[in-house]
């Protein structure tokens, strides 16, 4: 099969779990690979330009109660305890990330931004087709969410400079992953923002 284009009808940025205590010196309860905050505050970047080029943004918030009865087996593995309510770095990085109130805001209970959420109303509602995903974790929420996107049909396409992962080791092997459902999926910076900026030139 030829590749595709990097952005394909309708696209949406999705913004998964960059939350406050990704600018935190401590990310509580998660290794973090090096760069990680580095690779957040470049995410901003492609905040900016959906938001200069008209493209749906949607913040997705990992949230969890603070009895844990919502974690099911999230805790059997090397995770621990965090994102829980009422913890400073749950809430997301509205203002590192200049969310706007045009923005939309889904808060999730697992990895996948697919599972027990309204997502798939919302990308029908949006008539979505690219799915563009920075964020955290690479090896964790990102890589479920771009699987499972891909299982509902959409293209999709992750910045890899703006992810990040639990190790250096872990945040290139899901990368190798999702390059291998779709080719061509795995995006710099500044490879996106070029599709982005030159779509938006094209449909002016």
């Amino acid at each position: 099969m030829p590749r595709q284009p990097t952005l394909v009808g309708q696209p949406v940025l999705m913004v998964i779990d960059i939350q406050k205590s990704a600018f935190m010196d401590h990310k509580a309860g998660i290794p973090c690979m090096p760069g990680y905050r580095d690779n957040m505050e470049r995410a901003k970047r492609v905040v900016d330009a959906a938001h200069d080029s008209g493209i749906p943004v949607i913040f997705f918030q990992e949230i969890h109660r603070r009895d844990l009865i919502d974690y099911g087996r999230e805790l059997d593995g090397t995770e621990d305890i965090h994102c829980l309510e009422g913890e400073p770095g749950t809430p997301v990085a509205r203002e590192e990330m200049d969310m706007r109130p045009t923005d939309y805001f889904v808060h999730k209970r697992r990895y996948s931004v697919f599972f027990g959420t309204e997502t798939e109303i919302l990308l029908k509602g949006l008539k979505a087709e690219t799915l563009i995903m920075i964020g955290g974790m690479t090896d964790v929420c990102v890589h479920y969410s771009f699987a499972d996107g891909h299982q509902h049909d959409y293209y999709c396409r992750v910045v890899a400079d703006c992810v990040g992962g639990t190790s250096p080791e872990a945040h290139q092997a899901s990368l190798n992953a999702m390059e291998y459902l779709q080719e061509g999926s795995v995006l710099s910076a500044d490879q996106i923002i070029d599709a982005i900026t030159s779509a938006k030139l094209a449909a002016e």
